[in-house]
């Protein structure tokens, strides 16, 4: 796979089909397994690595998990791809900026993603667009026994699968929604919707998971414990939450209009002026942006602006994303001047409908 024929494309999970897709950005299922006959990365001497990496590469090939499934050498590609992978959340950063013998296989659509020697020998990840989780789980269940079929994972009838962190130790599965919060941001109430969370042993993290900064009002909502739950449990926890918390941004953005419509308005459309206007901007100020216009996107204040359109300018003026569109690399500066001519063309065009690839 060509990581240019990426560059100009938007992922199925980008598109805001899915359901309750105003809200929820994205429905990602990952599960964490190792082959029995090896260490765990972290034990693991070179030849090891390779050894692992080459057993998963033909043990994905076999499975044929997606008739479009592509094989990429992480270890091969150069540090702005890896990168620009990150950003499109098909590996992670740890992967990224790992070292030896690894890889990643893609589907076309960017739904299913296969880390090999990630911070486990195969980390498997299926991401569908909006609150889609019990399809999500169905398509990497099944991905998983196909390649099961080639390889013996590490499993003890009293663990469960065998993880290099204990806490995935059990199932080896987390399940996250991406929320879109703006309003419960705005109306000040997030951190009491993180505080419930918490006691129910849900984990809250920013756009790129694991210690990352919530960017453009955008957090992730997952399981914490694998251990001792079954699979579909884990999938119903997350699942039965995740309405309560879209009910919440609901009425917030209800509120905001109720109680102050002027303002709201008066914010959407600064938003918006500035991302069609600027000549220079960096990547913190457009997701800031970005975020109140894709609220006021779907509370129909800019109704000449589209879902998709929004969504992919998130992703696609990331720091890689603009150096790959550019083919060069580029310093801070350059990239904010190109990160604003980007925004400037896509929201001038056709007022905001241009059709994504």
């Amino acid at each position: 796979m060509e990581l240019d024929e990426l560059v100009r494309s938007s992922g199925e999970w980008l598109r805001g089909s899915g359901p309750q897709s105003d809200i929820v950005m994205s429905s990602r299922i990952r599960l964490a397994r190792n082959l029995a006959d090896y260490p765990f990365i972290s034990k693991a001497a070179e030849s090891d690595r390779a050894e692992i990496e080459r057993t998963l590469h033909d043990a994905v090939v076999k499975a044929s998990a997606s008739p479009h499934l592509q094989y990429l050498d992480v270890d091969k590609l150069a540090g702005l791809d890896r990168q620009f992978l990150v950003e499109r959340q098909l590996i992670s950063r740890e992967h990224a900026e790992s070292e030896g013998a690894r890889g990643v296989a893609i589907d076309a659509g960017e739904q299913v993603s296969l880390m090999v020697n990630e911070e486990d020998h195969l980390r498997i990840q299926v991401m569908h667009s909006g609150l889609d989780l019990e399809q999500a789980w169905e398509q990497i269940n099944h991905i998983d026994d196909l390649i099961a079929d080639h390889v013996t994972f590490a499993y003890n009838e009293r663990l469960g699968y065998l993880t290099a962190c204990p806490t995935n130790a059990g199932t080896g599965m987390r399940v996250s929604v991406l929320l879109h919060l703006p309003a419960l941001v705005l109306t000040r109430q997030i951190e009491k919707v993180f505080r419930s969370l918490q006691k129910i042993n849900l984990a809250v993290r920013g756009l790129y998971g694991e210690g990352s900064q919530a960017m453009g009002d955008f957090y992730q909502i997952s399981n914490q414990i694998t251990l001792g739950r079954t699979e579909s449990s884990l999938v119903k926890q997350v699942g039965d939450v995740v309405p309560v918390i879209i009910d919440y941004e609901r009425r917030a953005r209800s509120a905001l209009i109720q109680e102050s419509q002027e303002n709201l308005h008066d914010r959407v459309s600064r938003a918006y002026g500035i991302l069609r206007t600027a000549q220079t901007i960096s990547s913190e100020e457009t997701m800031h942006l970005l975020s109140s216009v894709r609220m006021g996107v779907n509370l129909g204040l800019l109704p000449d602006l589209e879902i998709p359109t929004v969504n992919k300018l998130f992703i696609h003026t990331q720091p890689a994303h603009l150096q790959k569109l550019n083919g060069a690399e580029l310093g801070t500066a350059d990239r904010n001047i190109e990160r604003a001519k980007y925004l400037r063309e896509h929201l001038n065009k056709g007022d905001g409908k241009s059709s994504q690839n």
